[in-house]
């Protein structure tokens, strides 16, 4: 669960992080970052795409700056995987309530 986020900040079950995170099922990627800086592109996604979940949610930072590459979006979609892109507050509260019930990956921009 996310307990809280405010801008730069995320806990995670009592543990702070204040760097772009992946929640897997079973664990925190900390040390997260894209190819590109505020662009979610294809090769982002490997070890996620790997994992085969039903959902991916995408936390695009505070004001929401980073962007889903459509390219990155149509792959994403077309492996059969809901896509939900919002402002990481929004997308914190998304993944607590879908997270117990679907198999669900989230990445989360944590800054702008």
């Amino acid at each position: 669960m996310i307990d809280t986020y405010t801008f730069g900040i995320m806990m995670i079950d009592g543990k702070a992080y204040t760097s772009d995170v992946i929640i897997y099922p079973d664990r925190v990627n900390s040390s997260w970052w894209r190819k590109v800086g505020h662009e979610l592109g294809v090769d982002d996604l490997e070890d996620v795409l790997d994992q085969k979940p039903d959902v991916i949610v995408v936390g695009t930072g505070d004001p929401g700056l980073m962007q889903v590459l459509p390219e990155t979006e149509k792959l994403i979609k077309s492996r059969g995987i809901k896509l939900i892109v919002q402002p990481t507050k929004e997308a914190c509260q998304t993944y607590n309530r879908l997270a117990a019930s679907q198999k669900m990956i989230a990445l989360f921009h944590l800054t702008c």
